[in-house]
């Protein structure tokens, strides 16, 4: 391919950044076309569970393995590989191999066209197999004997870099990065910037499941961060970002995946473009708690501006971190209104997380395919179960899905620990 530069050139100004493919697979179902319908028509994937004593969540659900990859049409020969390295895997492992394989996919038979020395990974979390981790410990304490070799590899997060690199037969760069809630966002950063200095031809950003074990879904109980305790609403109106009556997030579960490109090389290969990374930022605000900081936050979105080369004007939408948190939301509204107070239009705001729950270390990545297909198809999703908005200067979607030609869009996500960013992205060109 003569559009493929076979590493960093020195001099050379950044190159442009694209997405040539998408996968995920969230309780709202497998695909980016399900996802898409869902945000279109409004359908939250938030449901009753009384699985580890929680009211709510928006669980995956059973996943038959070998099935799904014999449904998903790929080549026989990638099939063999994913049945191989993943089919005894955990289940979060196993989903977000699929996701994965779905962006994959997405590229046909271009996708021989790349050299797999080129081709860099990046899988954003951390303690993804904690149920995993909990049942061998359950096991353990009842026949030591028993505990399968092969646990010495699947606790590791980086089983997941492994898995994929070997299913899709990749030889460049490949690791884990973790930024608690924020991971996708981390990994998207990264990976971007890897293509962007030419370090890579194409980057692969996967947003993994995060499987909780009962003792994280208690303690996170305990600090007062869950939601779904109001008994006067439905399971489907829990998660309300941005409403005065929202109690809390709700734990969702899920997997996504976009592939990166330069847009050389995307030309060389013929591949569908899905939309731009145009850069992102990160800082931390120096607290090791789980409080947010309105200046971190103002300060991630700035310097991710600053590094897409564009002002706060020139944004049309703003996929907002929005968990349904009682400080979050405020905190998230005070620092949007900073950023944006002198522009001479107000920017339009929604979150996903009303309708995936909140995907943790996937969260950014899932938003990501979110924001990308609302670009596409010219619409924002409303936001779901807004009744009493809180006082914002920026103008929230509202409850409806609206039709909307939107050219750029920032993508936030926060973690705990203070880490703070913000991702700036493009429609296609």
């Amino acid at each position: 391919m003569d559009g493929c530069r076979k590493g960093p050139v020195v001099g050379v100004p950044p190159r442009d950044v694209v997405v040539i493919g998408m996968g995920i697979r969230t309780a709202l179902g497998a695909g980016v076309s399900v996802f898409t319908d869902a945000l279109w028509s409004g359908t939250s994937g938030i449901s009753h569970c009384a699985q580890d004593g929680l009211g709510v969540a928006a669980r995956v659900g059973a996943l038959d393995f070998v099935p799904s990859l014999a449904a998903m049409g790929l080549e026989a020969e990638l099939v063999a590989r994913a049945r191989r390295a993943a089919g005894r895997a955990p289940r979060a492992a196993q989903v977000s191999l699929i996701a994965t394989l779905e962006a994959w996919g997405t590229m046909g038979r271009a996708a021989r066209e790349i050299e797999p020395r080129h081709v860099h990974l990046v899988v954003g979390g951390s303690n993804l197999e904690l149920l995993h981790t909990y049942q061998m410990h359950e096991k353990f304490l009842a026949a030591p004997e028993y505990v399968p070799a092969r646990y010495a590899l699947t606790w590791m997060d980086t089983h997941l870099v492994g898995v994929v690199s070997e299913v899709l037969q990749l030889h460049g760069e490949g690791l884990t990065v973790g930024g608690a809630s924020a991971s996708g966002n981390v990994a998207l950063i990264e990976g971007q910037r890897r293509v962007a200095s030419g370090r890579c031809e194409v980057c692969v950003i996967l947003g993994p499941m995060t499987d909780l074990s009962p003792v994280e879904l208690r303690a996170l109980q305990h600090t007062g961060a869950l939601g779904g305790a109001r008994d006067d609403v439905g399971a489907a109106e829990a998660c309300r970002p941005f409403d005065q009556g929202r109690d809390g997030f709700i734990y969702g579960q899920g997997a996504a995946c976009v592939i990166l490109a330069s847009r050389e090389c995307a030309e060389a290969l013929g591949v569908t473009v899905d939309g731009r990374i145009l850069g992102g930022a990160m800082c931390l605000d120096g607290n090791h708690l789980s409080d947010p900081s309105v200046e971190g936050e103002r300060r991630a979105m700035q310097l991710a501006l600053e590094d897409a080369g564009i002002g706060a004007d020139d944004v049309d939408y703003v996929n907002a971190h929005a968990t349904s948190s009682v400080l979050g939301d405020v905190t998230e509204l005070q620092a949007l209104d900073e950023v944006f107070e002198r522009g001479s239009r107000p920017v339009w705001v929604n979150g996903t997380k009303s309708f995936t729950g909140h995907c943790l270390s996937a969260a950014a990545v899932v938003e990501a395919v979110g924001v990308l297909v609302q670009l596409k198809h010219g619409f924002l999703h409303r936001n779901l179960n807004l009744t009493s908005p809180l006082d914002t200067r920026c103008q929230l979607v509202g409850p409806s899905t609206k039709e909307a030609s939107c050219r750029l869009a920032l993508s936030n996500a926060f973690g705990f620990g203070g880490i703070n960013t913000s991702v700036v992205m493009g429609a296609a060109l």
